[in-house]
């Protein structure tokens, strides 16, 4: 096989040379002045033209054949098989076109047949669209009900919840399962298998779904339901309370964290940690008194004639056919047991023992009755029963309310003019806690991740909300856990066979320094912060090897996530350099001389990591995108020419649902976030473009969409309208709608995952306030326009930055033409600059402004030399 292609520039000089995969090469200088021989050239002149001549031996080869244009300002890489006059491989950025040697246009000529196209990148068109709003997202992407998690807070022992077809495979029935975190919980009466509670309200389950569900106050762990049957309502309340004790932080006792640890999935324990979690865990799960499932039910008959309300009472694992030979149902007391001495379910009907456990009860119009049960987290004595049930159900919801309320109040308010996000922001703060164990008052957390253990990575953006909103004392536990398991070599290592969480973990310990600026602390933890630092160091003193040279020099491989890759992944580095950087961060002012000897390596490493990246995008192919333009791409490591989704050499990458779950969620994007390469370098638009177009639909990425790191990217930029695209739709199609529970991946899979809310809170805090370097904070860098049309208010109180905290209050007038801000932050620390987004919710700009400079193009105000406190005030014509 024969092919010919014609390369043209823009402009010369131009030298280099052509490699290809496979085949012979001829070039041949076709306009401008110069020489070729072989497969290397050198030209001059505008413009230029490049012929190569490919002969192979192979009509139909597999894999593509790539070539390579290595010149030393912008080499760059194609399949050969991409070639083609009608579409031509156009790269503005690098002032290069590739077409068919029977094309005889110039790069200019190209240039402008694509152009008179009009045609635009999928991220250029919306831009052009009107800001995304959780409506339009919501009426696009897919509706994912989850089951609710109710618990404590701290304690492993808590419950699933759901209804009939919402929350688990299970469609007859409405349920509840008990659970130790990721675990079902077993019982010797079930063999020794998970056991689930089933119970049934109304009818049954018919052609209508009937089911609405919500939050009380629409953030407490409190689960209020409504199942509509016909003309008979039946409004829920479920929470979880103790057995006897008050509920309140005095009595909240905990589960030790390596109890809970090992109740995660994919938990990694040491000999060590095995052998104390064995003699704490009789302790830790034989407790004086068990978690309790409050639940009550009230049925009302809305019609105007006596209607029917069904009651079908708590049965272990029933399925189709109600099984009675698992349990015994006693009518005089309402308790449902195993055995004499093994209840396991109190239940009442108008607050007296239920007689019996199918019901029905005749009202009249109007008329209301209440079916309880109160369902122990294992089954308990008929003693401690009986006690069970004299407890008064409102006075245990209050009690609950009290509880859960009373950990808000000790956290930053952000009052929003959306209710669904405020909402989901003190929902999601709650989340995090309830799946967060240890003991109480001041022992070590684990930070967990829906069913799984804490993973370095996936437990950031969980501890480092918490920092956000002011917990940093619960936070700080929460890293805790990751030197607490430290290895004695300074690996961190929790989490199925991951290698990255050494140099997350030390991420998120150098973020809580910036919150805190706690030297003492860093004091206290500094022998394990430099065994870290010396594991990575040698791991990267073993690959800093001259067969390396130009192929990962200098990086580290390993496991990144699920996958067994183990690379020289950009990710896997990316983590290891900023966490490296923090480092020297925090020892700056307690230990210079480490401080420095930790940033020269961390520079090294990064220089290393840079050098790697761009051989790497040289050597891979371009893409198109939507305007007939070009990008160059970049794989996820090292090893690969190329996007794995791409199939250039083959192999079979697809995983957790998507073809692209590498290049996306795992992806080089990262070291824009990782503070590798900078926002605004052309390297991050080409990874930005070919990563929506390639790997995104409405700019949300596939399979588990909050590992990937672009809305973030698109903010740091400035582009709001993207990130609001992937905001709104991210959280739309992935949470539930109802309760602001998130899932892991987009069919069902791990439900409560703490690590996707954790993320969607943060994309929340960026898009509130975000600093930028150590002397400005940038102030609703990323909120929609809409929110501030008149009469609305955005109020942030007490938001923990790395400047301490600071207070914002902002409220539109526009009925009178202005929109008025006011920021405060007395904070010995506060950042020199302020800069507040503003944006008119028409884009109108305003005809003058009162203290600070207006920038238009970024529709923000900057407050140079803040002094504490600051008012600004916008007037419109």
């Amino acid at each position: 096989m024969k092919a010919k292609i014609a390369v043209e520039w823009k402009t010369g000089p131009i030298e280099g040379n052509v490699t290809a995969t496979a085949g012979t090469l001829v070039t041949a200088i076709m306009r401008g002045s110069g020489k070729s021989e072989g497969n290397r050239f050198f030209t001059d002149g505008n413009p230029v033209r490049l012929e190569v001549t490919l002969e192979t031996e192979e009509a139909n080869r597999f894999p593509a054949i790539l070539v390579k244009i290595d010149a030393p300002q912008y080499p760059f890489s194609f399949f050969l098989s991409d070639v083609n006059k009608g579409y031509p491989i156009y790269i503005p950025a690098y002032g290069v076109a590739v077409t068919q040697a029977e094309d005889d246009r110039t790069y200019d000529q190209i240039e402008l047949d694509i152009k008179a196209k009009n045609l635009v990148t999928d991220l250029q068109r919306i831009e052009e669209e009107p800001e995304e709003s959780y409506e339009n997202a919501a009426a696009h992407t897919r509706e994912l009900a989850s089951q609710t998690w109710l618990g404590l807070s701290r304690d492993v022992r808590i419950f699933g919840v759901g209804f009939r077809g919402i929350g688990g495979e299970e469609r007859l029935w409405d349920w509840v399962q008990p659970r130790f975190h990721g675990f079902e919980a077993k019982l010797p009466e079930n063999e020794d298998k998970p056991v689930c509670y089933r119970y049934m309200l109304g009818r049954g389950v018919g052609c209508v779904e009937g089911i609405s569900r919500r939050l009380e106050d629409g953030a407490l762990p409190i689960l209020h339901a409504s199942i509509s049957d016909n003309d008979v309502v039946y409004d829920t309340v479920s929470f979880v309370s103790y057995e006897s004790s008050p509920l309140n932080a005095d009595t909240l006792r905990g589960t030790h964290y390596l109890a809970a640890d090992g109740f995660g999935h994919f938990h990694m324990l040491t000999e060590e940690q095995t052998a104390l979690r064995e003699r704490i865990l009789p302790q830790e799960l034989d407790r004086e008194e068990e978690t309790v499932l409050y639940f009550r039910a009230v049925a009302t008959n809305n019609a105007q004639v006596p209607r029917y309300a069904w009651f079908k009472n708590v049965v272990p694992n029933a399925f189709v056919l109600n099984d009675d030979k698992q349990y015994e149902f006693d009518g005089d007391t309402g308790f449902v047991r195993y055995s004499e001495d093994r209840v396991f379910c109190v239940s009442k009907l108008d607050g007296q023992p239920l007689r019996m456990e199918e019901t029905a009860v005749l009202l009249p119009p109007g008329a209301s009755v209440a079916f309880e049960f109160y369902l122990p987290h294992r089954p308990i004595s008929r003693e401690r029963a009986e006690g069970l049930s004299r407890q008064s159900f409102e006075a245990r919801w209050t009690e609950c309310r009290a509880f859960w309320r009373e950990k808000l109040s000790r956290a930053a308010s952000i009052k929003l003019p959306e209710p669904r996000i405020e909402e989901m922001v003190k929902a999601g703060l709650l989340h995090l806690d309830l799946v967060s164990y240890g003991l109480e008052p001041g022992g070590t957390v684990v930070p967990t991740i829906g069913v799984y253990t804490a993973i370095g990575s996936e437990s950031s953006p969980i501890i480092q909300f918490m920092e956000s909103m002011g917990w940093n004392d619960v936070a700080e536990r929460a890293l805790r856990f990751f030197l607490d398991k430290q290895h004695d070599d300074g690996l961190m290592q929790n989490y199925g066979g991951y290698m990255l969480e050494t140099g997350a973990a030390l991420w998120s310990l150098g973020e809580h320094y910036r919150y805190t600026r706690d030297a003492r602390w860093v004091v206290r933890i500094k022998d394990h912060l430099l065994k870290a630092f010396d594991y990575l160091a040698k791991w990267r003193e073993r690959n800093k090897t001259e067969a390396l040279r130009g192929k990962g020099y200098g990086m580290l491989e390993g496991k990144t996530a699920d996958p067994e890759d183990p690379f020289r992944s950009f990710m896997l580095n990316g983590y290891a350099y900023m966490g490296m950087s923090r480092l020297a961060e925090m020892l700056r002012d307690i230990d210079p001389g480490n401080s420095a000897r930790i940033e020269a390596e961390a520079q090294a490493f990064k220089a290393d990591i840079r050098q790697a990246l761009f051989a790497a995008m040289a050597n891979a192919p371009v893409v198109p995108l939507a305007d007939g333009s070009w990008v160059p791409t970049v794989p996820p490591w090292v090893e690969h020419r190329g996007p794995l989704a791409v199939n250039g050499e083959g192999g079979k990458w697809l995983t957790h649902g998507s073809v692209a779950t590498r290049d996306s969620l795992l992806g080089p994007l990262y070291l824009v976030f990782q503070e590798v390469v900078d926002s605004e370098e052309d390297a991050s638009s080409f990874m930005l473009n070919y990563h929506h177009e390639l790997m995104c639909t409405r700019n949300v990425a596939l399979s588990q969409p909050y590992y990937s790191i672009h809305p973030w990217v698109h903010l740091k930029r400035g582009e709001v309208k993207p990130f609001l695209k992937a905001y709104y739709n991210g959280f739309a199609g992935l949470a539930d709608r109802e309760t602001y529970t998130f899932w892991e991946h987009f069919w069902h899979a791990s439900p409560h995952k703490t690590h996707e809310e954790g993320w969607f809170l943060m994309q929340t805090r960026w898009m509130l306030y975000m600093e930028d370097g150590e002397e400005r904070l940038n102030l609703l860098p990323g909120i929609p326009s809409k929110w501030l049309e008149s009469g609305n208010v955005i109020e942030l109180d007490g938001i923990a930055t790395y400047f301490g905290p600071v207070s914002l209050h902002v409220e539109s007038h526009l009925d009178r033409k202005e929109i008025v801000a006011k920021v405060v932050c007395r904070s010995d620390r506060k950042p020199n600059t302020v800069s507040i987004r503003l944006p008119h919710p028409e884009g109108a700009i305003p005809a003058s402004v009162m203290g600070g400079t207006y920038a238009a193009s970024r529709q923000n105000v900057l407050v140079e030399g803040f002094d504490g406190e600051a008012e600004i005030t916008l007037r419109f014509d």
